[in-house]
């Protein structure tokens, strides 16, 4: 039987055998991304060269559903949004992470109620949201997929295709391989706002091409301004697809029997596995959507949407090949905790020079 002074001992660090104390446990860190469409949580400890997991959660909640019509942040959504935050503050009682950034995005910017949810979720949950600009949400996101960048090529075009909104970042890779921001973009169409714009359960032909022209004229502007055409004839450009559209695409593309994050992040798709994914979307009955392991009853209808606006961003910039990342915000938060904490700060290009 252990004593009671044997339970006591145990509470102090164990020596290596030559007197020294054994290292303590790393430090916890966790993040939380708060979209139109998703809400998602990571919880990991540093390593040498990015960090180990050791939980995640995501549940598709829809916080900005109606938003486009009303204005505000429905009572339905609300209420869901904060039944999966609970989950979160559940899960983070576990491990008791010693730094942590929770933030809110394009849908909580836009409502009207933004900011009366964000006081809410802290009232019910104790989680302390922040409602980020568009421009720290492209910041943390390109942060999120910097180990997928090829660090041969000089420039990173990455995109994010939200619920509300979709953010492009122009990034600039030196020669010690570091990125820096050079440019964003955030536009309001995203999967939900586009879905909600159109009756039934899929866009039609005419509605799918105004799509892709609505997606191109905003994108017109930051074209001039960056000349990103130009890099792309020099092969000098790597596409990023970071959001639920494209992992959705890459899954359903390979064929997957459930969903696979190994399989999917990473995968490089040619704009010709893009358009084949999109033509057999198109023909699959609404029920077989629903039914479909790595689509589902939360992303039949928004399916279609998001490759209207994905084949808008190719038709602009036709480089052919765009690589998947499962990854992004929750992942840039993350880096971004750690890389603080050893006081490096990914930056944009005004202050990396």
């Amino acid at each position: 039987m252990k004593t009671e002074l044997h339970k006591k001992r145990r509470k102090y660090p164990r020596n290596d055998g030559e007197g020294k104390p054994r290292r303590l446990q790393p430090p916890v860190f966790a993040a939380i991304d708060l979209g139109t469409t998703n809400c998602r949580l990571l919880v990991a400890t540093p390593t040498p060269h990015s960090f180990s997991v050791k939980e995640t959660f995501s549940r598709i909640t829809k916080l900005g559903e109606g938003l486009i019509v009303s204005g505000e942040l429905s009572e339905r959504a609300m209420k869901r949004t904060l039944s999966a935050l609970k989950l979160c503050a559940k899960k983070l009682e576990k491990y008791k992470p010693e730094k942590v950034r929770f933030v809110a995005t394009e849908a909580c910017r836009r409502a009207l109620n933004g900011a009366d949810f964000v006081k809410k979720v802290r009232e019910e949950t104790g989680l302390r949201l922040e409602i980020i600009s568009f421009e720290e949400e492209c910041r943390l996101a390109v942060a999120g997929c910097v180990p997928l960048i090829n660090r041969n090529i000089r420039h990173a075009l990455v995109f994010d295709i939200g619920g509300g909104s979709t953010e492009i970042s122009w990034a600039r890779i030196d020669e010690a391989g570091r990125v820096a921001l050079e440019g964003t973009l955030s536009f309001p169409l995203g999967v939900i706002t586009v879905s909600e714009a159109f009756t039934g359960k899929g866009l039609s032909s005419a509605g799918y091409r105004a799509v892709v022209r609505k997606v191109r004229s905003y994108l017109e502007p930051f074209e001039e301004k960056h000349a990103i055409l130009e890099a792309i004839e020099r092969g000098d450009v790597q596409m990023i697809g970071t959001s639920g559209t494209v992992t959705t695409i890459g899954a359903f593309h390979l064929d997957l029997p459930y969903y696979n994050r190994s399989a999917v992040d990473g995968l490089a798709l040619s704009f010709d596995d893009l358009a084949k994914a999109k033509r057999r979307l198109e023909k699959l009955p609404y029920a077989e959507k629903v039914a479909h392991p790595c689509i589902g009853p939360q992303r039949a209808d928004l399916s279609l949407a998001g490759c209207a606006i994905l084949q808008g961003i190719c038709d602009m910039w036709p480089i052919g090949e765009v690589t998947v990342a499962d990854r992004g915000l929750r992942e840039g938060l993350l880096l971004d905790l750690i890389c603080s904490e050893n006081g490096r700060v990914f930056g944009n290009a005004e202050n990396e020079k």
